[in-house]
Formats: structure tokens, sequence, C-alpha cells
């Protein structure tokens, strides 16, 4: 494995290579692409006209066997040095089929992972190699990228370099698929950081992260379909770094955690693990605790103990482990033991279960449970009683208001639902998982927070990969929950197309840079929408604007009649295919199954299918699951409470949505703080407490919080669908995984073609690669580029100075550039930036390393050089130092016995010892008490560091929720600005219905009174005529009225033959337009998938192009760094010549100075001889004189006065005969020297010859050598240039024999027949036209063609219309005056609206005021903070002031005692010398050493008294500094007090909002209990509009019967008159006791609450016997008329 680590190093191809290259692009293999995966085959060359067009012919390379295939199913096949390839950037033709090549041979060789441009794919290896040890750690730890192979650890050296260099953020994003192994890659990556960074004082240790993803499995992992140890949770690992690099803090946060698994999963699924280990793995006692010592038959929530032994022992043992890593995280045992007991009061209500007969209204009991005994556990493990359990669950309204859902959970109920209780039950035990879950989380990060400071820090996201049962060939449909993990997958793949395609694109358009690359698939935008595009506005009632299905999930859990079908129909409605559209124009399907629906994830690639039935449930907030948090809270366990006490209250803004959020860290606090913002801003603010808008705003967090940090993808790919099913993926279960891992089951290194194929296209791995070969992918701006690579170009900063100021950073940057030599195809100039290729960037970094090392080295050169020469001048002055001790203790010596040395030495000690010992004593306290004075204040300075540290703390948490405050305050407002608008609209559409309405019922009446008048005109002159003619003329009028008639039935029957004819001849016309738009929808199909071809053939061809264009590219490169290399050799090969020179004419030189040493050594000889000469002539002289003194020895009777002068001349002599000895050992130690250089230059010259002649040699190898592989690379060269040269001929040609078929098809066409042309453009010209109309009604339809639900809406809705427009007529003043009183209520929230902005303004501008003060507080604490520091470090100085002179002063005592005893020896000296009689130069010299002494000593005694007025300076500083102390405690309690009045101010802000939200939400019931009497008043009104009718029908009659009996009773009509009118008046009383009625119910529905619409139903049904009453009357009178 060590092999495959190691980086090859570069080495020249051989011959056999070259050949073997050269007959590959000569054969020109393919890749045939089919169903079942590609396979290896030749191209063959045939003539042109041998096969049809669009085909080619191939021959396999399997068996040999030839076919004739499209050219789109052939793709071009890399060398076979490209099999392995460690980036599939740098294969020569990228195609899809080379991908997958490449990488089932790597996957094949064991080797998982391969870089993708940028980014990573790792393929799942299914057991656990050996590639993960410390030992390949260390490999990884410091390196580059491209100095080592691709492996994961280098993707996480590569973000841990990143943070380090840029001190930015940096983030890992794992994608792919269920069982892929992004799990596994994340704890990777962790041991990677925590082992190759370390931690402070070894916090962090992988002992510990084992135990933190052993916990983490256990609470959160279970067996699906697809992976039999699925994470069912998203976690966000966040490491904090400091400035050195070492881990300070770390933390964990989750979301998205599946807690119905708990209750409710799909078949041959289970639930977390941590049940089965605690039913396996616990021991008796506990079990006994427990209750545990029998299990139940069955449970509600399916959760059975394992039935084989195996599973139980294996289960056993991962309980042990579980304790061991809560142990570790330092879990205590109460703590472990309040965790055990919520599980068992899981699984015991489970066991409980509920009655099927369960209604809302029966009381809370013990009936509402299956079994009694298993509740009474539950409660008793929960520390409450039964009583208390079964209302939390069943009896929510005895908790206080009514939630969300609450109405329709009642009306749900009062139908009689079964299963509404088990709801309850599973909802109650979802919440307490939920909880259970959150406070695991919170005591891992409280087992790693830290209080330490971090610079930055790195974030690595791991979720549930894509969920789909097919792929684990499963018939049912997938779940929620699956949805919600597959959304997740599809942002971050959206994350992922912005940064690898728009943002780059976008970036080259703002550079001006132009790149071809042509996106033809489309954004994963689409299928995301479906899921949680939002409205424009938050409304809860249905529109027609296009909305996701989190949405629309949360307005059908509000309506009454919501359901999966009317869900299902509305999200059709909107995204679902148009008629006629394909499939790949969306992402929506139907199913063939009742309320399951298919959508299309990953670009369309891989299709889900989802049932939807029960997710309404979903968006329903239960009451049992928020009862959940207060029951543990209230639980009179206290190691339960507890539990929730020690949680902060930072996590419950959030709703419950993100665990995790508990930090210390400066960073995990601004990470909290951005996640609250993603749920208080704008639509998030009104709907973060529903259930299904919880879930993107979760998923918008994580999302912004990934933007902030620099992000890099790992594309983690599933080799086969049922790999993982039965094993389990964690990396740390020990030594099983490992043994399999080394078995090396040949099967599970095998892949599956068709799942690849899906998972590469899936990902956009291709376009992803095509952009990052193309484009330029790496890019820097210009200053920060000068700056960096400035160091490669030595000679430009010697040109310009180190302190030049650059005015035209791209005028430099191009200078530098000159300099460096790039090729100019490998980089791009942009406006503010420079743009590199791949590659070129990191060669130039490896030349500045290259730099920085020969830089270093010289610096540390010269570092060397300098402390050499420092000790050398260390040693010469030592040497004077132990000469100079020396003469002084030769001088002792000498005066050492002087009886008055004695006496002075004796007696000097004792004179002013108790003097410098009372000072040295006071020096020593007042060094003492400025000792601890500085420790005090530098206690107390960082005492009050760490509470502005804490204060600033605290404001920012306070502007945060001033911040949150302010954006629901300006949400609310939007929203109410929102419905003041719709309200207004309203009006205004209703006023203008009632004008339109009214001036169509004028209308309407003038036309009746019209006809009338027309008809009574009409029979009046008809009776005139009859009564004026005779007989004849009656015959006359009857014979032209048959007439008139038989001319009517000919004209009508010849209007019938007409209509009949043109309606033939229309039909014909239509089936003949049918048939031609039939044909011409044919050939438009036709045309288009000849067009989607010629497209697919384009894209193939520029893809290859482009292939093309990058490989000579390459090769271009590749001749520039060979040019370059050759002027280097051509440079170096010219300084070995200077070389040569320069040693030939030293070797000269020193020839000519062998001589002249020669000459001069010759010339010593001759003088050494002459002195030998002398020397024994005065040898001679010497025994001559000898002889003489004994021969005037003899003589004794000589005089005193010869003598002397024979004395005289024999010490001369003897001077004369040491100095000639003195000469001698000179000239031998010279002559000696001499000998000694000529046999050292003898020896140089000669081993500079043979180093010469080494070296010659050498360079002469090495240039045969460069000879012969450059001229090897240049035939290499050349060959492929001839390749590339047929390539672009082959190309042209190809070219011109399209041109030439093109011409000779236009010389076909123009050979055709010009009639025949005329009428099929005449018949181009119709269709052109028709196909125009058609696609322009089409799209008029598609856009605006309505489904034909929506056509019954609004039929329904015109009907209704009209229905309440006739009513409006009667009951328009009952309107009116609820339209008054709605503009007084209006007025009233207007008012209040008005009154909520002036204290919203006055809250800023106190807020503004706030700010001001605690900005200029914070200007003088700075200030302060300043002065003190400035104090602090002016003490400091002082006291090495005081140091320095207290040093000085005892070097001065010492100096002074040193003089004191050169007095007395020079006292004595005097002495001796007035008592020897010495000359009194001498004593004078000595008077003036004594007055210059003395003079020194005064001099000393003026040092003491500057030394003692320095200490009293610093005594006066020291008083100024606890004064300024001082001063900052006062001013630090002034600002504590301004903080509690801000707190205060802030209370009060939020109760005043609690307040008006109270107010908001009266004003929404008032207003929804108008709307309710409204529709009642609307029933009232049609019964009585009906009533009336028929009343005032009958007294038509009845008026119309009293006319024809007027003449002949008038004293009857008389008496029905009256009648008449006290009927009249009795209706009149009836109708005004009706609107009295109306009147008093409306009044009495402004007052009342929520039981006002029933009681205003009681009211009517009391005033419908007076309606009756009213009726019989009328009908009685009827009877009486």
């Amino acid at each position: 494995q060590l092999v495959v680590i190691l980086v090859a190093s570069p080495s020249v191809k051989t011959e056999e290579q070259l050949t073997a290259e050269k007959t590959w692009y000569n054969t020109e293999k393919v890749w045939l692409v089919h169903k079942d995966g590609f396979s290896l085959a030749t191209l063959l060359k045939m003539e042109t006209g041998c096969l049809p067009e669009g085909k080619v012919k191939i021959r396999l390379e399997s068996d040999g066997s030839l076919l004739d295939v499209d050219e789109d199913d052939v793709e071009k096949a890399n060398p076979p040095a490209f099999d392995r390839v460690e980036d599939l950037a740098s294969l020569q033709y990228l195609n899809e089929s080379s991908v997958m090549h490449s990488l089932r041979q790597r996957y094949g060789s064991n080797l998982v992972h391969t870089h993708a441009g940028p980014n990573m794919v790792v393929i799942n290896p299914i057991s656990a190699p050996s590639m993960y040890s410390e030992k390949v750690m260390q490999m990884f730890k410091g390196c580059r990228r491209d100095d080592t192979a691709p492996h994961i650890y280098g993707l996480a050296q590569a973000a841990y370099r990143n943070l380090l260099t840029t001190r930015q953020d940096q983030s890992i994003v794992l994608l792919g698929k269920s069982g892929s192994g992004k799990t596994t890659n994340c704890q990777h990556i962790i041991q990677y950081l925590v082992t190759v960074a370390g931690s402070t004082n070894r916090t962090f240790s992988m002992e510990k992260w084992q135990a933190v993803y052993t916990v983490l499995e256990a609470f959160g992992n279970a067996s699906t379909c697809m992976n039999g140890n699925a994470s069912r949770f998203t976690h966000i690992v966040s490491l904090d770094f400091d400035q050195a690099g070492l881990v300070t803090s770390a933390s964990i946060q989750t979301m998205l955690l599946e807690k119905m698994r708990v209750t409710r999963r799909p078949d041959g699924e289970s639930t977390f693990n941590v049940f089965y280990y605690l039913m396996a793995g616990v021991d008796s006692s506990l079990r006994t605790e427990l209750h545990l010592n029998h299990f139940a038959e069955s449970s509600a929530f399916g959760i059975m103990p394992q039935t084989k032994a195996e599973d139980k022992q294996r289960a056993s043992q991962q309980f042990s482990k579980l304790q061991a890593a809560m142990k570790v995280l330092g879990i205590s045992g109460d703590e472990q033991r309040a965790l055990w007991l919520i599980l068992g009061a899981i699984y015991h209500l489970g066991a409980a279960g509920t009655t099927k007969g369960f209604h809302a209204r029966v009381s809370a009991g013990r009936k509402q449970f299956a079994r009694h005994e298993w509740a009474q556990k539950a409660a008793y493990l929960l520390g409450c009683t039964l009583e208390e359990l079964s209302s939390s669950i069943f009896k929510h309204q005895a908790k206080g208001t009514l939630p969300r859902a609450s109405t329709i959970r009642q009306a749900s109920d009062e139908n009689g639902t079964a299963d509404a209780a088990m709801e309850c039950l599973e909802a109650m035990a979802s919440g307490l998982y939920s909880e259970l879950f959150t406070i695991v989380i919170s005591l891992i990060n409280r087992a790693l927070k830290s209080s330490q400071h971090s610079l930055c820090s790195l974030i690595i996201v791991d979720t549930p990969g894509f969920q789909n049962p097919r792929l684990a060939k499963r018939e049912c449909g997938a779940t929620f929950e699956d949805l919600c993990h597959n959304y997740t997958q599809e942002r971050l793949q959206t994350l992922f197309y912005q940064r690898t395609f728009v943002q780059e694109l976008e970036r080259y358009k703002e550079e001006n840079i132009e790149l071809s690359f042509d996106d033809t698939e489309t954004s994963t935008s689409l299928s995301v929408a479906v899921v949680d595009q939002a409205s424009s506005q938050v409304r809860t009632v249905r529109t027609d604007e296009a909305r996701g299905l989190l949405w629309l999930m949360e307005e059908e859990a509000l309506q009454p009649r919501g359901s999966e079908e009317t869900l299902l129909g509305r999200l059709f409605s909107y995204y679902g295919p148009a008629e006629g559209e394909s499939k790949g124009h969306t992402f929506l399907l139907k199913s063939e199954k009742d309320h399951n629906f298919l959508l299309g994830h990953s670009h369309g690639t891989d299709w889900v299918e989802y049932d939807a039935r029960g997710w309404l449930s979903y968006a329903k907030q239960n009451p049992a699951s928020t009862n959940a948090v207060s029951l543990l809270q209230d639980s009179q366990k206290k190691i339960i409470s507890s539990l929730l006490m020690n949680r902060t209250g930072g996590t419950t803004v959030l709703s419950g949505s993100v665990a995790g959020l508990e930090g210390v860290s400066q960073l995990s606090l601004r990470r909290a703080t951005s996640m609250r913002k993603s749920f208080v801003t704008g639509v998030a603010a009104i709907k973060k407490k529903s259930l299904c808008i919880q879930i993107k705003l979760q998923v918008d967090a994580l999302l912004d919080m990934l933007r902030r940090s620099r992000i890099q993808f790992v594309h983690c790919i599933l080799p086969k669908a049922d790999a993982l099913k039965a094993l389990s993926g964690s990396l740390f279960k020990g030594m099983e995984c490992e043994a399999q891992g080394e078995s090396g089951d040949p099967s599970l290194m095998q892949l599956d073609v068709a799942l690849l194929r899906a998972q590469i296209r899936g990902s956009k791995l291709l376009d992803a690669l095509r952009i990052y070969r193309q484009g330029y992918p790496d890019h820097m701006v210009f200053s920060e580029f000068r700056r960096r690579f400035d160091v490669l170009a030595p000679h430009l900063t010697k040109k310009h100075g180190r302190n030049y100021i650059v005015k035209d950073e791209k005028r430099a940057v191009e200078e530098l550039l000159e300099s460096l030599d790039l090729e100019k195809s490998s980089y791009h100039m942009g406006l503010s930036r420079l743009f590199f290729r791949a590659g070129t960037l990191a060669k130039l970094e490896e030349q500045r390393d290259e730099q920085t090392k020969c830089n270093l080295t010289l610096f540390q050169a010269a570092c060397r050089g300098y402390l050499a020469r420092q000790a050398f001048k260390k040693r010469k002055i030592q040497d004077l130092a132990i000469r100079c001790i020396q003469k002084n203790i030769k001088k002792n010596r000498g005066v050492k016995d002087w009886p008055w040395w004695k006496l002075f030495t004796t007696v000097q000690p004792l004179i002013k010892v108790q003097l410098t010992e009372d000072q040295m004593r006071s020096k020593d306290e007042e060094i003492q008490q400025q000792k601890l004075k500085l420790e005090r204040v530098e206690k107390e300075r960082n005492e009050l560091r760490l509470n502005t540290d804490r204060l600033e703390s605290r404001i920012a948490d306070l502007l945060a929720e001033l911040a949150d405050e302010r954006s629901t305050s300006e949400s609310a407002s939007q929203l109410l600005e929102a419905e003041t608008s719709e309200r207004l609209r309203l009006e205004k559409d209703m006023k203008d219905l009632q004008a339109k309405f009214d001036a169509m019922k004028k209308q309407f009446e003038s036309q009746e009174m019209e006809v009338m008048e027309a008809r009574l005109m009409k029979t009046s002159e008809l009776n005139g005529e009859m009564d004026n003619d005779d007989e004849d003329a009656g015959g006359e009028w009857r014979i032209k009225y048959n007439r008139a008639v038989r001319e009517m039935d000919f004209a009508k029957k010849k209007l019938q033959q007409e209509f009949d004819d043109k309606l033939e001849t229309e039909q014909q016309s239509k089936r003949h337009v049918e048939r031609k738009l039939a044909d011409l929808q044919t050939d438009n199909e036709d045309l288009q998938r000849s067009v989607q071809q010629l497209k697919k053939k384009c894209q193939k061809l520029t893809a290859e192009l482009q292939d093309t264009k990058l490989h000579l590219e390459g090769l271009q490169s590749r001749n520039h760094d060979l040019e370059k290399k050759q002027r280097k050799f051509d440079l170096e090969q010219n300084q070995a010549q200077a070389e040569v020179q320069r040693e030939r004419s030293q070797r000269e030189k020193l020839a000519r100075e062998k001589d002249i040493m020669t000459g001069e050594m010759f010339n010593l000889r001759q003088q050494l001889q002459d002195k030998d000469t002398e020397l024994c002539g005065m040898n001679v002289k010497v025994q001559q004189l000898e002889a003489e003194l004994q021969d005037l020895s003899s003589q004794e009777s000589k005089d005193e006065a010869s003598l002397a002068k024979v004395k005289k001349q024999l010490r001369d002599l003897e001077a004369k005969v040491k100095d000639q000895e003195e000469e001698l050992d000179e000239q031998a130690g010279n002559i000696q020297m001499l000998e000694q250089t000529k046999l050292r230059l003898e020896m140089e010259m000669e081993r500079q010859r043979q180093t010469h002649s080494k070296e010659i040699e050498s360079k002469d190898e090495e240039v045969e050598e460069i000879r012969r592989s450059c001229s090897k690379k240049l035939k290499q060269m050349e060959v492929q240039l001839e390749e590339e040269y047929e390539d672009k001929q082959k190309v042209l040609r190809e070219r011109r024999e399209l041109e030439s078929k093109l011409l000779n098809a236009q010389d076909q066409v123009s050979q055709r027949d010009v009639e025949t042309e005329k009428r099929l453009r005449k018949d181009l010209k119709r269709t052109k036209v028709l196909l125009a109309d058609a696609q322009i009604m089409l799209d008029h339809l598609k856009s605006n063609a309505p489904s034909k639900r929506e056509i019954t809406q609004l039929k329904n809705q015109l009907e209704e219309s009209e229905f309440t427009c006739a009513a409006s007529v009667k009951a328009r003043k009952s309107m009116e005056l609820e339209i008054e009183d709605l503009h007084i209520q209006m007025e009233d929230m207007v008012k209040a609206k008005m009154s909520l902005e002036e204290q919203l303004s006055r809250l800023q501008r106190e807020k503004n005021d706030l700010q001001s003060r605690m900005e200029e507080d914070q200007e003088d604490m700075n200030d302060l903070m300043k002065k003190h520091k400035a104090a602090v470090a002016q003490s400091a100085r002082d006291l090495s002031q005081i140091s320095d002179l207290q040093a000085q002063l005892e070097e001065a005592t010492k100096e002074k005692q040193e003089i004191q005893e050169k007095l007395h020896s020079l006292q004595n000296q005097l002495e001796f010398q007035e008592q020897s009689m010495v000359e009194k130069s001498l004593v004078s010299r000595q008077e003036a050493k004594i007055r210059e002494i003395e003079t020194k000593l005064e001099y000393e005694k003026t040092q003491v008294k500057r030394l003692e007025s320095l200490v009293g300076r610093l005594k006066e500083n020291l008083e100024k500094l606890t004064e300024e102390r001082n001063q900052h405690i006062t001013a630090e309690n002034r600002e504590k007090d301004q903080n509690k009045r801000m707190q205060r101010q802030l209370r009060d802000m939020k109760e005043e909002m609690a307040e008006l939200s109270k107010k908001e939400a009266e004003a929404s019931r008032k207003k929804h209990e108008l709307e309710m009497d409204i529709e009642s008043l609307e029933a009232a009104n049609q019964s009585l509009q009906v009533d009336l009718k028929l009343a005032f029908k009958r007294i038509g009659d009845l008026q119309a019967a009293i006319e024809d009996e007027m003449e002949s009773d008038d004293n009857d009509d008389l008496i029905n008159s009256g009648e008449e009118m006290d009927t009249d008046s009795e209706v009149e009383d009836r109708v005004d006791g009706v609107k009295s009625w109306l009147s008093k119910n409306k009044g009495s529905s402004k007052t009342m609450s929520q039981e006002g619409s029933l009681k205003s139903t009681s009211d009517e049904t009391t005033h419908i016997p007076s309606l009756k009453k009213a009726h019989d009357y009328l009908g009685q009178f009827a009877t009486e008329g």
C-alpha cells in the first residue's frame, strides 16, 4: 500500500514505449457504448460510400467481431498510460466511457481515491482496507497535493493548508447516495486533522472522537433498505483552530433527525440501534430498574428484542462500548441512567398501546391505554403519575391554548377516527426521543467545548445520502423523511453547481474573459422548486400562485377539507407536465399507484417514487410532542429534570430544529448567530414554527454557513446497489472490518457500470471537469500575485528598490510575468486579477519554494557568519581579560606582604559595610513592594479584560435579540400592510361590481319597459284594425299572412341548405388541414430528432476539438519547457567554459607565484648561510674573549676600572650574541613556513587538477545525455506533430466532403421543377402560418389554459358570484352596516398600527441613543485601556531602569572598593617611595591619580542621588496608576448601570411586542368570526328571499282576482284592501324584526370570542319559528283572498 502512496518520479520514455504509443495512435481505439456498459474496439477506416451516413465499422477487441454502429455510440479511447490516471482532468480524451474505465481500473487496483479537478471522487471500498493508518497520515503531513497520490488525507491536508495560509474558514461537503461512505470519510478527515494538527494540552484525542461517533451511531443510525448502518440525521462537525494551527475547540450540530422512526418505519427497516443495544446489553440491576426483565409480546411501535443469538451478542458488546464511550466523554453515571430511563419509558409506551375506541371528548384516564401496567411502568420511569402522563398525551386542551391545527384535529376527532389516540402516543414518543437526542448532542458538545481563543474553523458536513427504494428492488414508495434527506442532497448539489459553473462563468464575464462553454443541462433548481418554492406573500389560504410541496402541505393542513388528493392535485397543476409535453421538460410525474408521484432528482437521472399517504400529519403540530418537554422538565426524578435544566436557552430560538448550538468559543457563537438569523429574517420569522417550513429553514441555515467559507466537495460513489445491506459501515467497529478488509474479497471490488454512469451524470462530473480544463480555475488579484511571486524576479526588486510604491499594478504584473517567462496560453490578464490554467500556479509555487529555500540558506549562512564573528570577538575580549587578571595577580603578589597593605585590606571593608547593607536592604524592600504592586495591577487588568469580554459578548447577544425582534416586527408590519391592501382591493372590487350590477339592473328595467310598451302598442293597433275592417279586409290579411308564412318557410329551408353545404365544405377543408397539420407535425418531429442528433454530434465534435486543442496546448507548453531547459543548458555550458578558462588563468598565475617563491627561498637560504658563517665568527670571538677574561682574572693586581670596563664589554657581547640567536631563530621559522606553503600549494594544485579533469568528464557525459534525450524528444514531438497534422488534414477533408455534399444537394434542389417549387413554397408558407398560429395557440393554452378542476372552480365561482350579486341587492343595507363596522375596525387597526409604528420609532431612537452612549463608553473604555497599557509599559520600563540602576550602583560600589584598594596600594607605594628616596616626579603622578580617584568618588555620589530621585518619580507614577485604576473602576460601574437600564428597556419592548401580537391575533380571530357571521347571514337572506318571492307572487294573484270582482262588490273590496294593508303592515313588522335580529346578532359577534359562532347559530334557530309564522300568515292571507 505504501507503494501506492508514493509519487513516481518523471522519467524519459523509452523507445519501446514510444513505439507502443505510436501503434496505439495509428490503430485509433474507441469505446463502444451499450446498455450493459462499454467495450474496447478498433475503428476501421472505410472508403466513402461503403456505409450509410452516420454509421461506422468497428472491430471488437474481445472477440474480433465486426459491427456497423452509429457514430453517436462511439467515443474515443485514451492510451493505456491513462488507465490509472490520478486526476481525471488530465485525460487526453475526456468522455464518459474513459472516465468510468479509469475509475474501474483504479478501483480494481484498490485505488479508491481519484482527483477530479479541484474535487475528489471516492468509491466506497465496502471493506476496510489498510490505507488509513497513522503511518500513512505522517506521509501526507505538510505535503502539497501534487507531491502525493490522491487520498482523503490529502484533501484534508489541502483544506488545513489553505486555512493556515489564508486565515479563512474552510468547509468540506460530502455528496453521494446512501451507503456511499460519506460518514466513514468524514471520520477519516477528523482523524487526520486531530492527529496531524494536534490540540492544545492534547485535549482532543482519537479516543474521544471514537467515543463521539460511537454515541452518534448508537442514537442516530439504523438499518435501511440500502445500508445496514445508515445515518438518519444530518450533522455538521466544526473544528476551531488558533493562530498556531492547533485545534482549540470543536462542536457538533445536528438537524433533520428522523424522530418518527421510533414509532413508524418502512417494512424491513429497523429503529435506532440504541434500543437493541439497551434490550440486549443492560445488566441485571439496571434491567430491574427499567422493568425490562420481561418483554412485551407486541409493541405498537414495533420495538422488539432481537431473536438471533449472534445479534444479541453483538448488541450486548455494542452496549458495553457505548457505556465506555460515554465514560470517555465525561457523561456521569446519573446522566447515563437518565438516558436509559427515557429510552425504557419509550419502549413501555409502545408496549402499552392505545384503545381503538378513542374519542376526543372522553376524559383522560386509564381506559385510553390498551395495557395499563405498561403505561404505569412508563410513568414511573419518567417520574410522573399515570394521570399526568395520560393527560399530557391525550388531553391537550387542559394545558392551555389550542395549537394551530386544533380546529382541524377537533373536526377529525369528532368524525370518529380510530387512529387519533395512536397519533397522540406516537407524537409523545417521538417528542421524547427528539429531546433525548438533543440532550445527547449537548453532552457531547460539553466534552468538546473550550474557552480558548480561536482564529478560524474547518466545517465538515455529512448528510444522509440519496434514498431510492427502486435501487434496492423494493416496490413501496419513499417516505417523507426520505424526501427531506433527498431535498438536502439536492440543495448541496445546487450549491456545487453554483460554485462550479455559475460563479465561474460570472467571474469570467466580469473580467472580460471569453470562454465557449455550452451548459446543455439544467441545474437542480427545478426539482428543488417543486419542494420548497415560496410564495411572494405569506398566505394561509389557497391561491393560484405556484408554491412548493412544503408550503402546500402547510396550507392543506390548515384547510378543513385538505387531503393528500387535493395536495397532489395542486402540486401537479403547478409543476406537472402539460398536455403533450414530454418527460424531459419537467421533474414531476404522476405514478400509476394512488397517492404516489415521481420526482426527478440529480438533474432528472434518478427518479424516486414517493408515497404521499399520511404526509399531512407531518404538517400538524400534535400537542403531545410539545408536552414531552414539559413532562421531562417537571419530572420528579432529579436526574431527568437536571438534564434539561443544564441546557442553555439559545437552542429554543430555533424551535428545536437544530441541536448542538451550545458553545463557549467565539466561532461557535458566531455560527449559532448566523443560523438563528436564518430563522428570524423575512418569511422565516412568520413560518419558523411551521413543521414543514422548518425543513427549508434548516437547509437554508446550513447553506448560509457554508457560503461564508471556502468549500471543497467530495463525491462519494456507491459501487453496487446491494453492497452495504449486510455490512456495517462504521470506522471504529474494531477488528472485524479490518479482518474483512485484509481478506480482500474480489467480488467486493467490482463496479456496477450502469449505477456508476447514473451517479456520474447526476453529479455533473464531466461538465465540471470540462470547465476546469477549458477555463482558468486558479486566479489571484494583481497586488497579491506581485507580493507573493516578487521573490522570483530579484532583478526587478533591485531595479525599483524594496520601498518602491507601485502605481499601476497591472503593468507591474506584466513585467513580472515577462521576467518569469511563462507561456502566453497558460494565463490570462483580467480587469482586476490574473487567471491561470490548471497546474500553472502550482508550478509557480514550487519555484517560489525553491527560491525561498535558497534565500533562507543564504540568510542562515550570513547569520552563522555573524555569530562566529561575535564569538571570535568575545574570545578576544576574554583573552584580554585573562591577561589583565594575570597582570593584577602578579602585582598583588608584589604587595601582599606589605604591612600597610594588610592593614588597608583589613580596615577598608569595615568602613562602609553597614551603610551598604542598609541601602541594599531598603532597595530590596522597595523592589518587593514594586513587584507586589505590579502583580496586583496585572491581576486587576486581567479581571477587567475578562469583564469587558463578557460585557461585549452580552452586548452582542442583546444586539442579536434586538435584531431578531426588529425583523419579527418588520415581517408582522409587512403582513399587516399586505392584508390592508388586499382588503382595500377587495372593497374596491366589490364597489365596482355593485356599480356594474346597478347599471345592468337599470338597463334591464328600461329594456323591459320598452318591450312592454311595444307590445301594448302592437295589441292596440291590431285591435283597432280588427274593429274597423270588414270581413273582406280580414280575408286579404289572412292571405297575406299565409303568403308571408310560406315565404318564411322557403327562406328557412334555403338558409338551412346553404348552411349545410357550407358546413360540409368547412369540414372537408378542416380534414384536409388536419391531415396537412399531422404531416407537418411528423416532419417537425423528424426535424427535431435530426436537430437533436446534429446537436449531439456538434457537442461531441466540439468536445473532441477542445480535447485536441488542450492536447496541442500541452505540447506547446512542453516545447516551451524544453526550450527553457535548452537555454538553461546553454547558459550552464557557457558558465562551465568560462569557469574552465578562469581555472586555467589561475593555474598559470599559481605557476608564476611558485617560481617567485622558489627564487625567494634560494635567497633566504643564502642569507642563512651567511648568518651561519657570522655566527661561527662570533663564537670564535667569544671564545677569544673568554680566554682573555681568564687571563685578566688571573691578574689580580689590575685595578677595578679595567675590570669594570671588561665586564661592560662582556655584557655588550652577550647582548649581541642573544640578538644574533633571535635573528637566526626568526630566519629558521620563516624558512620552515615557506617550505610548508610550498607543499600546500603543490598539493592544492594537484587536487584542483584532478577535480577539474573529473568535472570536465562529467560535463561531457551530461552534454551527451542531454543531446540524446533532446533528439529523442524532438523525434517524438515531430511524430506527434505529424499525427496532429494528419488529423487536421483529415478534418479538413471531411469538411470539404461535407461542403461538396451540400453543393450537390443545392444543385439537385435547383434542378427541380419551378412550378412544384412554387407550389411547395406556397404550401410551406401556408404551413408556416398554420404552424405559427398553432404554436401561438399552444403557447397561449400552455400559459393560460386552466385545468378541468380550475374550470369547474371558475364556473362555480361564476355561479356563486351571480347568485351573490342577485342576493346583494336585497341584503345591501345589512352589508353596508357591516362594511361600516369593518371600516371602524380598520380604523382601529390603522390607529393601532400607527401607535405601533410610533412605539417602534421611539424604540429605534432610544436604541440609537443607547448605541451612541455605548460607543462613547466604549471609546472611553478604550482610552482608559490605552492609558492603562501605557502606564503598565511605563512601569515595566521604570522597573527595568531601576534594575539597570541597581546594577550600575553595584558596579559603582565595586569600582569604589577597587579604587579604595588602589588608593591604599598607592599610599603604601608612596610611603615606600618616600622611604626609598624615590624621585619627586613619581610622587606628583601618584598624587594626580589620587585626585582623579576622588573626583570619581564624587561622581558616584551624584549617581546615587540621581537614582534616589528616580525612585521618587517612580513612586509618583505608581500613585497616578492607582488613581487611574480607580477611575476605570468607576467608569465600569457606570457602564454596568447603563447595561442594566438597557436590559430593562429591552424587557419592556418585548412585553409591548407580545401585547401587540396578542392584539393582532385578537383582530384576526374577530375577522374570522365576522366571516362566519356573514356566511350565516347570507344563508338566512337566501331563505328570506325565497319566502318573500313566494309571498309577492301570491299577493299579485290576489290583486288580479280582486280587480275582477271590483265592479260586483265594492264593500268587499274595501274590506280586502283593509286586510291587505294590515297584512302589508304585518309583513313590514316581520321584516323589521328580522333586521333587528340581524343587528343584534352582529353586535353579539363583535363582543364574543369563539363561542360567538355557536351562539349565532343558536340565535338563528330561535328565529326560525318567527319566519315560519310569517310564512303561514301569508299563506292564510292568500286563501282568504
